[in-house]
Order: C-alpha cells, then structure tokens, then sequence
C-alpha cells in the first residue's frame, strides 16, 4: 500500500549516548535500528538535520531534532520527486526551509483545504499581535483582513504581484493553491515586500522604467519615421522614385522649400513628409491656406495679437501661425494666389524671422522651416506682376514638382490597391477584387484631376463594385469625368483662323480631332493613337502640353 506523503512513519527518542529510549513504527524496523547505531549515519544525520532515506523501494524524509539530553528521529513518507532530489542534493535542505519559515522580509501563511490557518510566520504573528501559535485552527479570514487564500482555495487560480492592504499598510502579496494528486490541500500567501517603503520604491523603479520605454518609443517612432517618412507617397515609378530621393536630400536642412506641380497632385503630403523627415519632425507642423487668407486678418493669423489689441479680439490674445509652428514647419499652401499686400507683410518675415504681435511693443524671435506650395507658374506671375520677384526668391531656394499622375501611370495599380483598403477600412467592409481590365482602362486615361481624381473614381467605384469585383464596366458605367463633353460640330472651330499662326491652327485642329477620338473610343489612348495614325508617345505629349481631356 502506498504510503501518503507527509504522514509520519515512525519516532525514536535516542539518548544522548546514542541508545534508543523509544522506538515506534518504522523507527522500529532492524535495518532502520542499525542506521540509529551507525555513528557516521547519525553524523550526517546530525549535519543535514534533514534527509531522505529509502527503504524497500519507498522514500521517506528523516528528521533529526535536538531535546534536552536526547534527539528526537522523525520518519516521514515522501512521494514527491522534487521533494527528494532537493533533500538528496542540498546539505543545507533544513536551514533552507527554516529560512523560508522565518524571514523576517519573506513571511507566509499557510492554509488547509478548508481555509483554515494551518502555519503563520513569527514575523506574521507579531505584526497581527498574536501569540505563537494562536491563529492555528481558525478561519483564515478571521486572522487577516482582506485576505483572498479561501479564494485560492475554492478557485485553484494563483495570484501573484497583487496589493494588499493591511492593518494600515500595503504589501505586495502572491497566493499560490497547493495540490496533491491533483486536489487542492490548501494555499500559501506570501509577503513579497515588507511594507510600504518597499511598495513606494517599486512604484518608484516601475514608474522609471516606464519612462525609459516611453522615451524608447519615441526614439523608435523617429527611426521608423527616418526609414519611412515617405510611406503615405505610393508609388515606385521613375517619376516618383526621383522624388522621394530629392525629399530625402533636402528634409535635414532648413531651407525653405517651394512645392510645386498641378491641382490634385498630392503637394500637401509632400510638405507632410518633409516635416516627418526633418530633424524638426517633432515639432509642430502647421499648415495655412495662403489664398484664403484676406488682407484684413492676415496680420492677426500670420503674427497673432496682444490681449485687448483690437475689438473683439480674444481677451488672452493670440499666437500667430508663425509662433505656432516655433521649432517646427510652416506650411503656406497655394502662396501663387495670395493677394499682393499680403506678400509684402509676409516677406518681412522671411527676411529676419522676426514676428510682432498686433499690439505688442516688442518683436519675437521664431525659429521655423518654411515650405510653400503652388500649382502656378510664379515666374510667369512675376512677369505679370502679380507676384513679388524678392518673395519669390526668399520661398524658392530650393524647389521641388510633385510629378503628374499622367506621368506616372506605373503607379496606378498601387494607388487603387491603396485607395480601396483605405475606402473599405473606414466603412468596415471587404477589400473588392480589381480586375485586370479595370487596370488597364484607368491606365489609358488622362487624368487631368491626377491623384484626387483617381481617388474620387476608386471611391465611386468600391459603391458599385459587383459581387465584391470591380471591373473596366464599373468605371464606364458608373462614371462621366474620363470622357470630354462633345462640342456641336459649328462650335468646333476646325476651320482656319485668320491672324492665327499656321502652328496654332494646326495645333488647335489636332487637339480637336484627339478629343473627338477619345469620345469615341471611350478614353482609350490606344485606340485613339491606332485611329490617328500617331504614336502613343506623341499622343501623351499633346495631353502633357496642356490639353485637360
């Protein structure tokens, strides 16, 4: 029959001249009595205070205890494998468990499968005011307040790491259940941390380290913004490979930057990417519409005003865009359509940095990085004299074209890709499949609007996408901005033109018949080439020279 581990096998009381005084149980066996008589067994037994000995294939733990004038030899059965190994390998098995039952720093609670307090550390009772032994016996919520080990025990789940407060104070406890062949015998509490300064130097060291990880995140975004600042660009075509490499050039220097390329191409997120880029990506970045800036409030916009400096003004005043963007980017949009008084108010900026608030009797020095953006010649506005030659040159050190998206037709399958996950993303459906002829349709198209087109037909086209496809059919059916309106055949013009030049006729004869084609075969710039008899090359620099078809 197997013995159950932890039961007492048997006792002996040895005198202290090594003869047995009492015997009983295992203790009386003979080959256990000879053990008791062998002087170098008891010696060791003596130095390990507790060992394991095996007997008939069964393990037991022996016990060795001091008494006046004798030793007391207690024989208990053992089941556990770990149990013996930690007692057949450590010398020291007793002081460690003695250790581990007295800590001071450490204490414990033990309970039964009933909830009943079966063992309290000293340090334990004196910190209840209970005497030795006193709590024994007694429901364990009875002894500690606030206490969960009969939750341990009906549950079976450890606890580790939680707070608990008691008799005033808050420890860091763990609750651990107990099994023997898979049933609960009771549960261990145990003290990580003696009290609440050690509680507060935790909270301390977790609240440092949590610190360290915030600061390690940033520097991680930074990296990934160093690597990837460029992401919301899609595309790998010649034109757009050109530009990302230009961005990467000049996003570490503070010069200012002029953006320049057609209505809908995407300058903004160019301006976008050059702050991410820069070593001021940390910062703010700011962005103004310079065409709808009037001249009455741009001074309170651009430089912002002191409290109580005019009617109606915010009684804490206000910082200017320029203020805002201090250590950052400023981003002036469409600067080609700013009116002029506004460009001489904005130019005295530029030249110094310097920003006075309305109502202010001092100047402020701002650093910032500017960049501007336009979709119009600026030169041939100078010409014009609608755009001041000086600002020019103070916003255009440097200057960079977004490309048109008829020249970087490649890049369509991306972007659609990338316009429909986003599209469906945000309403929470499936991703529709795009066939291979859609691709190709929108591929032969103009795209005069370039990229905010596309996206505007994508959208359109993810609303009427059949059985989760979208095919060349949803876009013709669903769409009229691909093909030209026509224009009555007397409104045509195709006949001559006197005080015309003979290259304005012809060009002006050639751009109707490619429209006239292109209505007819539906946008597709092959078949229109095929019909004229001209290269498609040739038929991409008339739309390139300025046709919007």
């Amino acid at each position: 029959m197997e013995a159950e581990s932890g039961v007492v096998e048997g006792l002996a009381v040895l005198k202290s001249d090594g003869s047995v005084l009492y015997s009983t149980g295992l203790a009386g066996d003979q080959r256990v009595r000879s053990l008791m008589a062998d002087k170098a067994w008891m010696a060791s037994a003596r130095h390990h205070r507790l060992q394991s000995l095996t007997l008939d294939r069964r393990s037991y733990s022996v016990l060795v205890t001091p008494m006046r004038g004798a030793e007391l030899i207690v024989f208990s059965a053992l089941t556990g494998q770990a149990v013996l190994e930690f007692l057949g390998s450590v010398d020291f098995a007793y002081d460690i468990l003695e250790h581990l039952l007295t800590d001071p720093f450490d204490a414990m609670t033990v309970v039964d499968g009933e909830a009943r307090v079966a063992y309290v550390s000293p340090v334990h009772e004196r910190f209840f005011g209970l005497s030795r032994g006193e709590a024994n016996g007694r429901p364990v919520r009875e002894v500690i307040e606030n206490t969960r080990l009969d939750k341990i025990v009906a549950t079976g789940l450890p606890e580790v790491g939680e707070i608990q407060h008691m008799r005033g104070s808050e420890r860091v406890v763990s609750r651990v259940p107990i099994r023997r062949d898979g049933r609960i015998v009771g549960a261990v509490g145990r003290v990580m941390f003696k009290g609440p300064q050690q509680v507060e130097a935790l909270a301390r060291r977790v609240n440092a380290l949590e610190n360290e990880v915030r600061f390690y995140k940033r520097e991680a975004a930074a990296l990934r913004t160093r690597s990837y600042g460029l992401d919301e660009l899609i595309g790998e075509s010649p034109a757009m490979q050109r530009l990302k490499s230009e961005l990467t050039k000049i996003a570490p220097l503070s010069i200012p930057v002029l953006i320049h390329g057609e209505s809908g191409t995407g300058k903004e997120l160019v301006a976008h990417a050059l702050h991410r880029l820069s070593p001021r990506r940390d910062a703010t970045h700011v962005m103004v519409n310079a065409a709808a800036l009037p001249a009455t409030l741009v001074e309170s916009e651009l430089f912002g005003y002191e409290p109580g400096a005019f009617t109606g003004a915010d009684r804490k005043g206000r910082k200017g865009k320029f203020e805002q963007a201090a250590g950052g980017t400023i981003f002036l949009d469409e600067i080609g359509d700013m009116p002029m008084e506004v460009q001489a108010k904005l130019l005295r900026v530029l030249q110094d940095h310097m920003v006075e608030r309305i109502g202010g009797d001092r100047p402020y020095q701002v650093d910032f990085r500017l960049v501007t953006a336009t979709n119009r010649n600026l030169q041939d506005l100078v010409g014009q004299g609608q755009f001041r030659l000086d600002l020019y040159y103070r916003i255009s050190p440097i200057s960079i074209e977004v490309p048109p998206l008829r020249r970087r037709i490649d890049d369509i399958p991306q972007l659609v890709a990338h316009f429909l996950k986003e599209v469906a993303g945000r309403h929470g459906y499936p991703v529709p499949e795009v066939e291979e002829s859609a691709l190709a349709y929108l591929m032969e198209q103009a795209w005069p609007g370039n990229i905010r087109q596309l996206r505007h037909e994508v959208e359109r086209a993810f609303v009427f996408a059949e059985n989760g496809r979208i095919s060349a059919d949803t876009f013709v059916g669903h769409s009229d901005s691909f093909v030209p309106p026509v224009v009555p055949p007397e409104e045509r013009g195709l006949l001559p033109r006197r005080g015309e030049s003979l290259k304005s006729n012809l060009g002006r004869v050639e751009a109707e018949l490619v429209r006239e084609a292109l209505v007819r075969h539906k946008g597709n710039k092959k078949r229109v080439a095929e019909e004229l008899g001209i290269s498609r090359s040739y038929l991409y620099k008339l739309l390139d020279e300025g046709m919007r078809l």
